[in-house]
């Protein structure tokens, strides 16, 4: 087939609005599939790459890394997907395949050049990437997962961000019945992880600036919540926790919330603030606690982690909105004023 030309919503610069352009997509190579995008999620992450908070950008950069849609058409040599397939594309599309943590199904620790993002990056072609605020995307067969037929593209579509990235960690450090588990922040990633660690079957313990959130953080799973604002949390939960995830993009008192921690408890960051954090390593040593990070997962775990999410009936909690309003969009999430996860539906971008 020749090349697809799609339309698309992307920054022309670091920090300026979204604006709807035309982008052309790579000729599918042996084992790529192309599909027409249904639903694209919103992250945080998409914002800080457009106002190069994290680093130097590629412009015009395409966001977009939580993509939902349907297989139109596949390469010669694909096995995996057909012509009608309702899948899914996270935050990469390729690694390199080879060292030890693509073998062990980790692609996202990639040793050998590191995976290659979704967007923002050059594939290992010399092809710059681009995201899904676009109607079509080209993916190799190896990275793109398969959406069970018990979840709803829309909702499902914030699941290969936000979900994996909570699964992760929720999975290798053991939720699960007789485990108290905190989530710190409710809001795109700490609502999944309430879900997620509720379904595991963890205690759950929702951790939040205000009390805002606390109905809406019960109805969706979680045991207990407290107000990181009130200086009495900290010493009714001290000691409390086998586990906390912190989901906040802002840095924080680490100290505090490594008081809440047990004997061998562990913190575990998957937000990521664009400012480096400090800590009194006598908060790790003094309780035989830990302080770690988690990515998002591997195209193995990422499959798991769909269809755990479709076994127990949920997806993430959306609000649909169209192309237009992604700049509108972006100011609400920095301001918290979203419940939880906006998604673009990609009908609006075809008009």
């Amino acid at each position: 087939m020749t090349s697809v030309t799609a339309t698309a919503y992307a920054a022309p610069a670091p920090k300026a609005p979204l604006e709807r352009t035309t982008i052309e997509r790579r000729d599918l190579r042996e084992h790529d599939v192309l599909i027409d995008i249904a639903y694209a999620g919103i992250c945080h992450s998409d914002i800080h790459q457009a106002r190069e908070e994290w680093g130097r950008g590629a412009f015009p950069m395409v966001p977009g890394h939580e993509i939902a849609g349907v297989v139109s058409e596949v390469g010669p040599g694909v096995t995996k997907y057909a012509v009608g397939d309702r899948v899914g594309v996270g935050c990469f599309v390729d690694s390199c395949r080879e060292c030890e943590q693509c073998q062990a199904g980790l692609e996202q620790y990639c040793q050998i050049g590191g995976m290659t993002g979704t967007y923002n990056d050059t594939d290992r072609q010399g092809e710059k990437t681009y995201g899904g605020y676009s109607t079509h995307v080209v993916v190799d067969e190896n990275y793109v997962l398969r959406i069970p037929e018990g979840l709803s593209l829309d909702v499902a579509a914030p699941l290969l961000c936000a979900g994996i990235t909570l699964y992760s960690p929720l999975a290798h450090w053991n939720a699960g019945p007789g485990k108290k588990v905190a989530i710190l922040g409710v809001g795109g990633l700490g609502h999944m992880g309430i879900k997620i660690a509720h379904a595991m079957g963890a205690e759950v313990t929702a951790l939040s600036q205000s009390l805002r959130k606390k109905e809406d953080a019960l109805r969706l799973g979680a045991d207990h919540y407290y107000a990181t604002s009130d200086p009495e949390t900290f010493s009714a939960l001290a000691g409390s926790f086998d586990l906390i995830v912190n989901t906040v993009s802002a840095v924080l008192d680490l100290d505090a919330y490594l008081s809440l921690l047990k004997v061998d408890g562990s913190m575990v960051v998957v937000g990521a603030p664009e400012n480096a954090s400090s800590l009194n390593l006598f908060s790790v040593i003094g309780a035989r606690r830990s302080l770690s990070g988690s990515s998002i997962g591997g195209i193995r775990e990422t499959q798991e982690m769909l269809d755990f999410c479709a076994e127990h009936g949920f997806g993430a909690e959306i609000e649909v909105i169209n192309a237009d309003r992604i700049n509108e969009a972006y100011e609400r999430v920095i301001a918290s004023d979203v419940r939880y996860r906006f998604v673009i539906d990609i009908a609006s971008l075809r008009d």
